[in-house]
């Protein structure tokens, strides 16, 4: 535990000048600001106020016009926060300076229902409490290009400069040639506390994939988050943006943010999807409910209009609820140990996701959806071998479609509350009505002379 004659010591060890705080938004954006020294004892002890809009509007600051939490019918107050102490990270690449997240809460003090790490706790609290401790890691892939912010609406977000040029990957010689750019991405994620266990070029023009080290719940779902941010303030230093979209070029292989995960008993390292031979009961449950659940919680493993881009047959990434044993055709892997020595292996890994999820509600969603088929003890339905051909029951289509789903969904309101559930539909809805009013460059393409 970290508390604050602890924080006192690292920041005089550290040189610590200036503190910054941030907190995710229900898009996984970090909003935060600086805050002085001085500031920052006074608000550890007694917390401190952020603008609750962070809440009531979208991915580009345009209010919301249909959510109850905040708006113009609340002016927007402040929402209250706690500094969490156990955060504490330093920011390797802006010197003396201390980094830490926030917690929303309400003004009696309860965790604030529709905040992402706030829901993520939650699951997992219910988790303990049938006393099992959650392991994730998070899997990226992004693509990378030689834009700033600047150029990349200059050219409208077209004609764009990848990183490096071909069909790449696990090259080695495409690493090498942007060395000075991977090892200060490494060494700077490692000292900011988001360690990687594998970093690699993947098949694309200027496209990585991350592979971030495991851990239990919440500090996964810390790492996941930040690790993105991170990733664009490093690249930025370089005069480089890197993108987190679903499926950003059509000709492209899509961006997948896969879910690894992995239950044990709290404060036993056992694993206990690992059975000598195969699955446990217990794994295969766990599968089931992922499946089980996948259709109606996709508007959260596929949170974007773009995300459906990505989810399309033969494109690498699942189109129904499906599961297979080291099968990368499915939604769900299961990936069981062979040997007891190598138990620590055995995991689930959700292949759904895309890079652009809000990694707290994705795993907060994964989780309840796994102890959902444990507590009902569901049975795993027969694998698949070719995920594009068979049966199996689709994954909704459109953010619209799925949206509808996750409003009537009983999981997610049993698990993730029923505030959040309406919130987080009504956020999607809006999205939809913003992608129906837009005209898009297919649409020109297509109709402008023709029609």
């Amino acid at each position: 535990m970290i508390d604050l004659a602890s924080v006192k010591r690292r920041f005089e060890d550290n040189h610590i000048r200036r503190v910054k705080l941030g907190a995710f938004d229900t898009d996984a954006t970090l909003r935060g600001k600086y805050i002085s020294i001085e500031k920052f004892w006074s608000a550890a002890e007694s917390g401190l106020g952020f603008c609750d809009v962070i809440f009531g509007w979208d991915i580009g600051d345009v209010l919301y016009d249909n959510v109850k939490f905040t708006g113009w019918h609340t002016g927007y107050p402040d929402a209250h926060c706690r500094i969490d102490l156990e955060s504490y990270r330093l920011v390797p690449w802006e010197p003396g300076t201390a980094f830490f997240l926030l917690d929303f809460c309400r003004t009696d003090g309860e965790p604030l229902s529709i905040a992402p790490r706030q829901v993520f706790q939650h699951v997992l609290a219910r988790a303990a409490e049938r006393g099992y401790t959650a392991h994730f890691s998070a899997e990226y892939e992004f693509f990378i290009f030689r834009e700033t912010a600047q150029t990349l609406r200059d050219k409208h977000f077209g004609g764009l400069t990848p990183l490096t040029p071909g069909m790449f990957g696990y090259s080695v010689l495409r690493a090498s040639a942007n060395v000075d750019l991977v090892l200060e991405t490494l060494e700077a994620l490692a000292a900011f506390d988001v360690p990687l266990e594998g970093f690699h070029t993947e098949t694309g023009p200027g496209v990585y994939e991350a592979a971030i080290a495991v851990g239990p719940g919440l500090v996964a779902a810390d790492r996941a988050a930040l690790f993105k941010t991170a990733v664009k303030e490093i690249a930025g230093r370089h005069n480089l943006t890197p993108t987190f979209m679903a499926k950003w070029n059509a000709a492209l292989p899509g961006s997948s943010g896969h879910l690894h995960q992995s239950l044990s008993h709290a404060g036993d390292p056992e694993n206990l999807f690992y059975a000598d031979g195969g699955m446990s009961e217990l794994m295969q449950q766990y599968i089931a409910g992922l499946v089980t659940n996948m259709p109606e919680l996709t508007a959260v493993f596929c949170p974007t209009i773009n995300s459906y881009k990505r989810t399309v047959p033969g494109a690498w990434a699942p189109v129904n609820a499906t599961w297979g044993v080291d099968n990368r055709t499915t939604a769900v892997r299961a990936i069981p140990a062979t040997q007891k020595s190598h138990q620590k292996s055995a995991r689930v890994e959700l292949r759904v996701t895309g890079a652009d999820i809000n990694p707290y509600l994705a795993m907060a969603a994964s989780l309840a959806a796994g102890l959902d088929g444990i507590e009902r003890k569901l049975e795993l339905p027969p694998p698949t071998v070719n995920a594009y051909s068979g049966d199996a029951p689709a994954l909704p289509r459109t953010l619209a479609e799925a949206t509808g789903l996750f409003r009537q969904s009983r999981v997610a309101r049993e698990s993730l509350g029923e505030e959040f559930v309406d919130h987080y539909a009504s956020t999607r809805e809006w999205e939809v009505r913003q992608y129906e009013k837009a005209v898009t460059d297919w649409e020109l393409a297509r109709y402008f002379e023709s029609v």
